[in-house]
């Protein structure tokens, strides 16, 4: 066996033709960087609000073995049922535990038992639990089964995920940024073993505003006013973010950003997905 393990975080996944090109082209990310392990963010699925069982299920048949989400996974009331029931998707630990869901979880890649936390910031978010002290608790218990964490810290302030990189900084793998869905550039490994990144970036329309229809968003600033949310849909790309892992110390040796296809590339294309949000 490999010493080293190569995983995949791919960030946030917005609307089905996002999702449908991560399932079209995982295949040939996997190949390139000899992935063993696939962690997707997918909380805005669905119409870019929650994710339903249907997606779920393409994804773990596609290969993705854990789904993290954030804030916006509670938007649809069908979600709550499936978190209950499917403890291969997270919900952010920190919420209160009435509604149910589970906070982290560990898999297996080739042998190797990875452990996946997910949390949230409540800077300029929900009034929620301390993540901080949440992220303490779930590590006692996922320490007992592996050295090997990964932390989706989904937050919008960048000084909180920054903070929480050094609270975690040697106890966890990598701490990787959700939620903002633009990719930062300051993935780097910590003094003690800790990957990072402020936020590994969306997956799905770019031709929008972090995967709303531009002009939609566009009123609402103006405006000041709700307007409905319609996903956007041109433009399509795939941001993530691939990891080695020392799979006895579990310590991050190195981080590397993905943008595919890169930004002065031609994009996935909606005709190549062939998708309707209403599919």
């Amino acid at each position: 066996m490999n010493e080293v393990l190569k995983l995949l975080f791919i960030g946030d996944i917005v609307g089905e033709i996002g999702l449908q090109a991560v399932i079209k082209f995982l295949p040939s990310l996997v190949e390139k960087y000899a992935i063993e392990a696939v962690i997707v963010n997918g909380e805005n699925i669905h119409e870019g609000k929650s994710l339903q069982k249907r997606h779920a299920d393409q994804l773990f048949t596609a290969g993705v073995k854990m789904i993290t989400t954030g804030n916006h996974v509670w938007e649809r009331w069908e979600a709550k049922p499936l978190l209950r029931e499917e403890k291969r998707i997270l919900r952010p630990l920190n919420y209160p535990r009435e509604n149910g869901g589970h906070g982290f979880g560990v898999f297996e890649a080739q042998g190797t038992r990875v452990g996946v936390l997910n949390i949230q910031g409540r800077t300029f978010m929900p009034a929620i639990d301390c993540p901080f002290k949440a992220s303490d608790r779930a590590l006692e218990k996922l320490h007992e089964e592996t050295n090997i964490i990964i932390v989706d810290m989904h937050a919008e302030a960048t000084a909180e995920k920054q903070a929480m990189s050094r609270y975690l900084d040697g106890r966890v793998t990598a701490v990787l940024g959700t939620h903002t869905h633009v990719q930062t550039a300051d993935e780097r490994i910590l003094p003690n073993g800790t990957a990072f990144i402020s936020d590994v970036g969306m997956s799905g329309p770019y031709d929008s505003c972090v995967g709303l229809r531009s002009d939609i968003a566009i009123r609402r600033f103006m405006y000041s006013t709700p307007h409905k949310y319609e996903t956007a849909t041109d433009e399509v790309k795939i941001a993530a973010v691939v990891i080695d892992i020392d799979r006895h110390t579990g310590r991050a040796l190195a981080i590397e950003r993905v943008m595919f296809p890169d930004f002065d590339r031609t994009s996935i294309s909606t005709e190549e997905l062939s998708v309707s949000e209403n599919h």
